[in-house]
């Protein structure tokens, strides 16, 4: 099964909504650099919650046929990136998402309207 890279961050910005993650962005970030097409950022409340919201992003492509390339971060960390090759999660403890501010540094990228889009697609599937 050939996976639309776009499909699959609105997936992984949606598992983390639905897991309550804060200021969840994809952006577009393929005009600014070659190592992924998008980036999923979100915040989390707590230590427990972050884990929550990783553990919700790896459940939804488990079924995918796709490897997940890299998972940094522990059960301690306070950032935990999920590399899914061509989407790129960030699952930050709030505290952490201010100081490395990823989103004003990729801030030349396109910020994906994910839950428009998402709704869209509802409405062409009805």
């Amino acid at each position: 099964m050939v996976l639309d890279i776009r499909n699959l961050a609105l997936r992984v910005a949606q598992a983390a909504s639905d897991r309550r993650a804060q200021d969840v962005n994809v952006l577009d970030v393929r005009t600014v650099t070659l190592i992924a097409d998008y980036f999923v950022i979100c915040s989390a409340e707590s230590m427990v919650h972050l884990g929550a919201i990783a553990e919700a992003i790896l459940d939804e492509v488990k079924d995918e046929d796709l490897k997940i390339k890299r998972r940094e971060g522990s059960n301690e960390a306070r950032w935990v990136l999920i590399d899914l090759g061509d989407v790129i999660a960030h699952v930050f403890h709030h505290a952490e998402r201010e100081f490395y501010d990823l989103d004003s540094l990729w801030g030349d990228a396109h910020r994906v309207d994910w839950e428009a889009e998402l709704e869209i697609g509802r409405e062409v599937v009805q």
